[in-house]
């Protein structure tokens, strides 16, 4: 149990240090969440908009900028968590696969990809509900945290599913722009009038939206929403994990086979 451990805190320190040095991640963080936060408020129109919030079975209505702001800062954060799990994911796979031959748990790799995402997704939902507070205050803070905290674990676990099928990190940016998208502008009443459909329920960032929202004019604690999200981002954290799991011991294994398979290069090998 002790050498679990001692391979986890390993394993931990170095998915840490792969997206300390996205460059890009991070930048994009820095400047795009307080960057999309602004313009949101500021630029969008402050027409009255009815939002349909299912957890209290009713409309409220709310500035068209404010509902934008929730609607982009949730957006920019579950970009910047996809893209930054699908990275270091990407990146990390040869890596990963190297430390897999060399006795590492695969559940310590996995579960240290889980602790990072939480990591991160807690550290960049705090930062974008600080950069809300400087336009105006939710009802309910930690709330208001929490629903964008589970968009970006949500779409951290897409990245990392993302990672597993493609190979160019270009494609997983588009993906990750493109679901997303889709996703909240229609849930916003703004870009799409029928945004109360009964249809958008069932959108990844459905519960995340709802409870954001929620949080954002009222004092009731959507609970359901809550437990909707952390199933979303369990399903796709879970989704991802079996991907590298899989990944990783079909490479073990094709290793085991061209080994047994060319005994006499390995034995040259050694004799050298």
């Amino acid at each position: 149990m002790k050498r679990w451990w001692s391979c986890f805190g390993t394993a931990l320190r170095f998915t840490l240090v792969e997206q300390a040095r996205n460059r890009l991640a991070l930048l994009i963080v820095v400047l795009f969440v307080p960057l999309w936060t602004a313009l949101a408020f500021e630029v969008v129109a402050r027409t009255e908009l009815r939002f349909h919030l299912r957890p209290v079975g009713r409309f409220v209505v709310m500035d068209g900028n404010v509902l934008t702001q929730v609607s982009g800062a949730l957006q920019a954060l579950t970009l910047v968590v996809g893209f930054m799990m699908f990275v270091a994911t990407a990146r990390s796979a040869l890596f990963d696969r190297r430390l897999v031959q060399a006795g590492f748990p695969r559940s310590c790799l996995g579960l240290a990809k889980c602790a990072t995402l939480v990591l991160v997704a807690a550290a960049v939902a705090v930062y974008a509900t600080a950069w809300v507070h400087l336009f105006w205050r939710p009802a309910q803070p930690v709330v208001f945290a929490a629903g964008m905290f589970t968009g970006a674990l949500i779409y951290g676990g897409i990245g990392i599913v993302l990672a597993a099928v493609l190979h160019s990190e270009l494609a997983g940016m588009f993906l990750a722009i493109m679901i997303s998208s889709i996703d909240l502008l229609l849930q916003n009443p703004l870009i799409n009038p029928n945004a109360d459909s009964a249809v958008v329920r069932y959108l990844p960032a459905y519960g995340a939206m709802q409870t954001s929202v929620a949080a954002a004019g009222l004092h009731v604690v959507p609970f359901s929403c809550l437990l909707l999200s952390a199933g979303w981002a369990l399903g796709t954290a879970t989704l991802g994990m079996t991907a590298f799991a899989v990944r990783t011991r079909t490479h073990r294994s094709a290793s085991r086979t061209a080994e047994v398979s060319a005994p006499g290069v390995a034995e040259t090998t050694l004799t050298q």
